[in-house]
């Protein structure tokens, strides 16, 4: 049986109304696994508990959080303090959390959190407590760095982020007072101290110009540089079409084909024509541009515009999906 499979039927058998919580050896006995099932039950039964579809209790005992006043989601932090767990399952409502009652869960961290009032009273939402981070979501933050003479802290751009980032004096990385950093968390934060981290990376100063844009692209993780052997792709896309290719297509390259782009635009890849025709008719053409034709399937060209799935229109600059030299050519 396929581990899918085996996870499927754990959780099949947890879920069941008459299912109490069992040990892990009693819940291989009641299911009845033999052989490869029995093999390859323990280590599902960690994947499972590290994924949090089940839970461990006290007593070594194993049941799902939603038969145990549990429920696993997102944290969902406000910036000041309190926030709310966005449960796994869409159909149940959020948990508010009090400051006091988040642990130190940081926004989109992934929890479990325990309900205390379990049906909304007056018209407030459920309310609970998180007492277990699952998956941590920030590894990476970017913000604002404040030197002192033998230590720092990163003050994170996104407010939610909650406590500033510990910087020891020697993680600085050549970073000077105010300027915009990327801080990678080596330790997380505990009840009485904030997270510490080193800098990886120096945006630039705050003020300067573009910094702004730059920490936005940073903090999203959108690609600011092309792979070397997309690069090299995109440079060996042929500037001209073959006749070969010519002869299997229609060429309309006399008609009066225009488009309607800005000045600067450089991504020029549809374009309209219109003809009158007799009785007071006319005849609307839109050409697009036939990008299979230079971006092959599943070569390096293709791969990356399927990761990247669209270009980037920010105020100042665009990132595209696919280099210049593959665009720009072909004009």
């Amino acid at each position: 049986m396929a581990k899918t499979a085996l996870k499927d039927k754990i959780l099949d058998f947890m879920r069941n109304d008459a299912y109490r919580p069992l040990t892990a050896e009693d819940l291989a006995q009641e299911m009845g696994l033999k052989g490869k099932e029995l093999t390859e039950f323990w280590s599902i039964l960690q994947e499972l508990e590290a994924e949090a579809l089940i839970i461990k209790t006290r007593y070594g005992k194993y049941g799902v959080p939603e038969r145990m006043n549990l429920v696993v989601g997102r944290f969902h932090a406000s910036g000041k303090g309190y926030g709310f767990v966005v449960p796994d399952n869409p159909e149940e409502p959020d948990i508010y959390i009090t400051a006091d009652a988040a642990m130190t869960a940081m926004h989109n961290d992934r929890v479990v959190a325990r309900i205390h009032r379990r049906t909304p009273a007056h018209g407030k939402k459920r309310e609970g407590e998180i007492i277990r981070i699952v998956e941590r979501a920030n590894h990476r933050i970017v913000g604002t760095f404040a030197a002192s003479r033998h230590y720092g802290f990163v003050v994170p751009d996104d407010p939610r982020l909650g406590r500033d980032i510990f910087v020891p004096k020697g993680e600085r990385n050549g970073a000077k007072d105010n300027a915009k950093v990327v801080v990678e968390i080596t330790k997380w934060p505990e009840r009485q101290r904030s997270a510490e981290g080193r800098i990886v990376e120096v945006l630039g100063q705050k003020g300067d110009p573009g910094i702004e844009i730059l920490s936005i692209i940073t903090k999203h993780n959108l690609p600011r540089v092309f792979p070397p052997e997309v690069e090299r792709a995109a440079a060996d896309v042929p500037a001209e079409i073959s006749a070969a290719e010519l002869a299997g297509r229609r060429d309309l390259r006399d008609l009066p084909i225009v488009t309607i782009d800005a000045e600067d635009a450089k991504d020029l890849d549809d374009a309209v024509h219109v003809e009158r025709l007799p009785a007071g008719r006319y005849l609307l053409g839109v050409h697009i541009a036939d990008v299979s034709y230079y971006v092959r399937e599943n070569t390096p060209l293709d791969i990356e515009a399927r990761r990247r799935g669209t270009s980037v229109y920010l105020v100042d600059r665009v990132l595209p999906d696919a280099p210049a030299a593959a665009v720009q050519r072909h004009l």
